[in-house]
């Protein structure tokens, strides 16, 4: 008798499961398609869209991105920018040679406006100045990638040390110091929100300087960030996609047998919630990390190796959310982008835990102003962390409360009408991703990303690449972005394709 693997080959290719229809799934299902041995793949997704963390919706007269908002370095080195690019998902301006060449740094631009919570406005030079001090900081947090050791664990820690020694040399009177410790503290939260964490005392300062910044202007899709992976969905066979199956277990390392493959073993079965079973060869999980730390204990059968389980409590997962608010009026000047907001009396250097209740909107950055939707305009939030994960538990009647009261405050019109609607992202509470991001944790490494993205079995057995794992959290350089899971997608079918044509190589046994 032939062995296993030799019988599923004759009996027509491989059987490939990808778990997720996110940009990760989506990528690798892609690239699976056009290998002639990956004849019976399906994508079990688990929700009744594909995109995952991508997600457009069709709001206020035009497209809002509840998800992902920014293609991060629009330049050739991107995949996410060169196959939205392919697909014509990209404007001139997007497209052209200058945005290409601009280095941001990975920081974010200068507010047009920046306003104080009792209405004052505070000068753009004092801003620039700030973010000046602050981005150079951060820029100098990134030089201990190879250094024998750091001063202190976290990011956050470093800031503080550097900061509380310029202060010392701050001339100014109290009143302009501590509005400076205000602007900081916001660029703190702007930081929390690029990082995906509650704060940056949680960052770990040594592989900090790891995540890469691509060249280019961050941009948008006119269309929607969920135009690129419609497009990429649309370019697999149509019974690819399976919706609404989310997995309950996977069962691995064993020898399965299922009626529909008579006399076929398989090392894989996964077990769907609604009770359904599926045999696999390979099984590619794409589920984000903040799902896998709720469920790695009953989602492996069997269980995980102990360093890989490790690695998925080690690695950090936060919340990043966005309110969006509808006005009838624009209150903002025609040409305004961000408006900064800064709370009086914060700074950076007082640890100050507020109730949540009365203070959550503290931690909100500001507002992006969305190109306006005809005769609608729109403001989105940004706001990450514990706050934005207790926003998620108010109703929309409560957030709508808190932020007329905030931009009351702020423009300084008690008489600022109300916005007319809201609608605001809870990735938190998203039973199949409980969060937004992954970020490397005090306490963790590059290696324990690189850990997560190994495939099992860990032993070099004759059933190889049982269950392979992808992701923005598998990527070591740029975790957190849609252009790292892509990669990761790419980089797992890669690794299929390469067993199998080294397989495909080899003499078969003698029956």
């Amino acid at each position: 008798m032939a062995s296993g693997g030799d019988g599923a080959e004759a009996s027509g290719g491989r059987r490939v499961l990808v778990v997720g229809g996110g940009i990760a799934g989506l990528g690798a299902a892609q690239r699976l398609c056009r290998h002639p041995a990956a004849q019976h793949l399906r994508v079990l997704e688990a929700t009744a869209r594909a995109g995952g963390r991508i997600r457009s919706e069709r709001r206020f007269g035009g497209v809002v991105e509840v998800g992902a908002h920014w293609i991060h370095g629009p330049s050739q080195g991107n995949p996410v920018f060169q196959l939205a690019a392919e697909y014509g998902l990209l404007g001139e301006k997007e497209l052209s040679k200058e945005n290409q060449l601009v280095e941001t740094g990975g920081h974010v631009g200068l507010p047009s406006v920046c306003c104080t919570s009792s209405g004052a406005r505070v000068s753009l030079e004092l801003v620039a100045e700030m973010a000046s001090l602050f981005y150079g900081l951060i820029d100098q947090t990134r030089e201990f990638l190879h250094a024998t050791e750091t001063p202190v664990p976290s990011v956050g820690e470093y800031l503080k040390k550097e900061i509380s020694q310029q202060v010392t040399g701050w001339t100014e009177n109290e009143e302009t110091r501590k509005l400076k410790l205000a602007i900081l503290n916001t660029f703190f939260h702007v930081e929390c929100c690029l990082s995906g964490t509650h704060s940056m005392d949680l960052v770990a300062l040594a592989p900090f300087g790891e995540y890469t910044v691509l060249p280019g202007l961050d941009c948008t899709f006119s269309g929607g960030y969920q135009e690129l992976t419609n497009c990429i969905m649309a370019s697999l066979p149509k019974d690819v996609m399976i919706f609404n199956r989310p997995v309950k277990t996977i069962h691995w390392n064993g020898s399965f047998r299922e009626g529909t493959f008579p006399g076929e073993t398989f090392p894989v079965l996964v077990e769907c919630e609604d009770g359904s079973r599926l045999p696999a060869h390979h099984v590619i999980v794409t589920v984000p990390l903040g799902f896998l730390k709720e469920q790695q204990n009953t989602f492996f059968d069997p269980p995980l190796p102990a360093e890989k389980a490790e690695a998925i409590r080690k690695i950090g997962f936060g919340t990043n959310n966005k309110i969006f608010l509808e006005f009838e009026e624009p209150f903002w000047e025609p040409d305004c982008q961000l408006i900064q907001v800064v709370w009086e009396d914060t700074s950076p250097l007082q640890d100050t835990a507020p109730s949540m209740q009365d203070a959550w909107f503290k931690k909100l950055i500001g507002f992006l102003v969305l190109p306006p939707f005809g005769s609608v305009h729109v403001l989105c939030g940004f706001i990450a962390g514990l706050e934005s994960e207790f926003m998620e538990t108010l109703s929309d009647e409560e957030v709508l409360l808190s932020l007329t009261q905030v931009l009351r405050r702020v423009t300084g019109n008690p008489q600022l009408p109300a916005p007319k609607s809201v609608l605001r992202s809870c990735w938190h509470s998203a039973p199949y991703t409980r969060g937004s991001y992954s970020y490397v944790a005090v306490g963790s490494t590059g290696d324990d990303i690189d850990l997560l993205a190994q495939p099992l079995p860990v032993d070099d057995s004759s059933t190889q690449l049982q269950i392979l794992f992808a992701g923005e959290a598998t990527h070591r350089t740029f975790y957190s972005t849609t252009h790292g899971a892509l990669l990761s997608g790419w980089r797992e079918a890669d690794r299929l394709i390469g067993l199998w044509d080294l397989q495909s190589q080899q003499p078969r046994p003698r029956l």
